[in-house]
């Protein structure tokens, strides 16, 4: 008898089947195997080129963003590199969103310069981008929410302006991930993400991933090509096994912010925390408008500055002071000294980051344990 798969998956069954192969019968096995090289097939030639391994990675995050289809990348910014450059040439103009990841605002501040790109910038809430194009100006960029202080662009107001002037519209989703926002429904030509965090969620691997039509894809993996941005088989097999769990993962972080996030905005020692499912957070009707539900990240300010911010750094035991975000494993860092290094106090005050600010990625601890090692570590 013959059986049909359901229409259209939940985001949990797409995370756990979509991408995979058809395993049925007695021999086949569970999981996707590691495929190191190749051997002599019109497919797959070379991993630079593709990979069995890297495509069903490719495939099933393509299905968690209802896209066409997916380019796995070495890191997260060599999709955001890879995805930039395959819409620019020198002698054109991209405009940005002026609160970015620090490696994508120094890409834009340091390198796009060099090549003759030239980079303009707007805030959050896009005021005067209208103003900004040119007949050069060929792509918006966003990122929302933003690393690391959780501000939120209006994301069906970017892509309708972006539409309007003709730009190629690319969007950041490492924060928000496939399971809380998905901008390819709304129109966005490519989406990309940072895969070492909450798609791959373990801290084992670098990788990143952009999403888009076919077209767009394409012209992405010419980047990869020639560049040599691709992602290593094994890296891939740790994603695949990630992305499963990732709805999962990401409904248990999103509770755990929360109560982490109103315990700090009580006490007394936090000047500010942003979090956007507190209702004090400025975008947090925003937030209830475009996600469906408020993420793992936040930040906060303390009321002691910088001194204050490290030894609190120093202090906390269950968190671990690290660099990475979106994992199994609450985190702490201070973005001056990682994401957002090597910036004017001009730059800092326009990405919204202070010298105090504490950047937090939540896990899947018991949030009463998580609050416990915060209450003493602030105290």
């Amino acid at each position: 008898m013959k059986t049909s798969k359901p229409a259209k998956l939940g985001p949990q069954t797409q995370a756990i089947h979509g991408g995979e192969p058809n395993r049925r019968g007695v021999n086949g096995p569970i999981v996707t195997e590691i495929i190191r090289s190749q051997g002599k097939n019109k497919a797959y030639i070379y991993t630079r080129y593709g990979n069995p391994t890297l495509s069903v990675a490719e495939k099933k995050i393509a299905a968690l963003e209802g896209a066409e289809a997916a380019v796995v990348t070495s890191s997260g910014m060599a999709a955001i590199s890879s995805a930039l450059l395959a819409a620019l040439k020198a002698g054109d103009e991209v405009i940005s969103t002026a609160q970015l990841y620090g490696g994508s605002y120094r890409l834009m501040r340091d390198v796009f310069p060099n090549m003759g790109i030239t980079v303009r910038q707007v805030g959050t809430d896009l005021a005067g981008l209208e103003n900004l194009v040119t007949p050069r100006s060929k792509v918006l960029y966003v990122e929302t929410p933003t690393n690391p202080t959780l501000r939120l662009v209006d994301i069906h107001k970017a892509v309708a302006l972006a539409k309007k002037h003709k730009l190629v519209s690319i969007i950041d989703n490492t924060f928000a991930t496939p399971v809380l926002q998905n901008p390819i429904a709304l129109g966005y030509d490519m989406v990309v993400h940072s895969a070492t965090k909450a798609l791959a969620g373990h801290s084992d691997i670098i990788a990143g991933v952009a999403v888009g039509n076919s077209n767009w894809m394409d012209r992405v993996r010419q980047m990869i090509i020639y560049l040599g941005g691709c992602m290593d088989p094994g890296a891939a097999y740790l994603l695949i096994r990630g992305i499963k769990t990732l709805g999962v993962r990401i409904e248990r972080q999103c509770e755990n912010a929360l109560a982490v996030a109103r315990f700090l905005e009580r006490h007394p020692k936090v000047a500010r925390v942003h979090y956007p499912g507190l209702k004090s957070h400025v975008d947090h009707k925003l937030a209830r408008k475009q996600m469906r539900g408020f993420g793992s990240m936040l930040a906060f300010d303390t009321k002691g500055g910088l001194p204050a911010s490290r030894r609190f750094c120093d202090r906390v035991q269950l968190f671990l002071l690290a660099a990475s975000l979106g994992g199994v494993e609450s985190l702490v860092i201070l973005p001056i000294y990682s994401s957002h290094y090597n910036m004017t106090n001009e730059e800092l005050r326009r990405a919204g980051v202070s010298p105090g600010t504490v950047r937090v990625s939540i896990g899947l601890e018991d949030k009463e344990d998580l609050i416990e090692d915060l209450k003493q570590a602030l105290g």
